[in-house]
């Protein structure tokens, strides 16, 4: 390979230089790319470049000779019809940067121990004609249902990435639970821990002058409740820690109803779907393109079962608006 100039496409705005390497050149080392820029052989629109240096889009990047540097065809993963059907009727709002889907609970969203069928090995079934596969941008737990947001790019994942870490993402989440707070409305503010790993690790309240603590914030309000048997919350995390809604309204003593994992007997009522009542109702987030986006998922079959025992009404779905 000769030395080569490439440019920096609109989709790549604000990506890495390192990480736009590892995107055209996946086999190249960073600890190559950081000698290839310390001795001047990589440069953007002339000029010498340190690895961390944020790309515009128009941008040239001189590419000096790489060994093996030719890029790997695409791979495609084959997607059964079952699965493409299922997928497809999960697609709440499409778009040409961005893909949400209404996850049903009780299937994972990527891989582990055991499980062989998951959401991210589901993913080809929505590329279409793009290079890239859609890929991930967050997660929800396996029991949660709700909304899921998928970047239908690397660039656009990229940005999305950076909203969430910036908590400019607004998440809304609708429990069940047992029991009824007090105050009706308030932050849960409990640091975290977790204990080990896998799929048999736990997430804990922790004292935050503990090592491995971690600051875990929540907003909850009382949307209605069923005397004080049960109560409908409107949960927004203002952090993302692993199973934080779960542990956070186990903390506040109302357990959320049907929680295998966290709740205890106290969670698991006769005459009531014995599955986790979480669902991610919302998401509002900035637009790669622009402005924002706000979607809205439906409820799952048996949280609907539960607000219709408990009178609890829904309303209306939003439709998905993009300002």
């Amino acid at each position: 390979m000769s030395v080569v100039f490439m440019n920096v496409s609109d989709d790549e705005a604000e990506i890495r230089l390192d990480r736009w390497f590892r995107r055209h050149f996946p086999h190249l080392t960073q600890g190559a790319l950081q000698k290839l820029c310390r001795t001047g052989q990589v440069r953007v629109d002339g000029k010498r470049a340190e690895t961390a240096a944020r790309l515009l889009p128009g941008q040239l990047v001189r590419v000096p000779p790489i060994p093996n540097a030719s890029r790997p065809a695409p791979i495609i993963v084959a997607v059964n019809e079952t699965d493409r059907r299922e997928l497809e009727g999960m697609v709440v709002y499409r778009d040409e940067q961005v893909i949400v889907l209404n996850k049903p609970a009780g299937l994972p969203v990527q891989g582990g121990p055991g499980i062989t069928r998951h959401v991210d090995g589901m993913l080809d079934a929505l590329r279409g004609d793009l290079e890239h596969r859609p890929r991930l941008v967050h997660r929800i737990d396996r029991d949660t249902s709700g909304l899921l947001l998928l970047a239908r790019t690397p660039g656009v994942a990229a940005k999305l990435a950076a909203s969430f870490r910036t908590r400019e993402v607004r998440k809304i989440y609708w429990a069940v639970v047992v029991g009824r707070p007090t105050p009706a409305q308030g932050v849960i503010d409990l640091p975290l821990a977790r204990l080990g790993i896998g799929a048999g690790s736990l997430t804990i309240a922790a004292d935050r002058d503990e090592e491995d603590a971690a600051n875990a914030r929540t907003e909850y309000v009382v949307r209605d409740a069923a005397a004080r048997k049960l109560s409908w919350l409107e949960l927004s995390p203002l952090t993302g820690r692993m199973h934080q809604l779960r542990v956070h309204c186990e903390a506040l003593g109302t357990p959320i109803l049907g929680d295998p994992k966290y709740g205890g007997p106290a969670a698991h009522l006769d005459g009531f779907p014995d599955r986790l009542h979480l669902h991610a109702r919302l998401l509002d987030l900035p637009h790669p393109a622009g402005g924002r986006l706000s979607v809205a998922a439906g409820l799952p079959a048996h949280i609907a079962e539960t607000f219709k025992a408990l009178g609890f009404e829904a309303g209306a779905l939003p439709a998905a608006r993009r300002s």
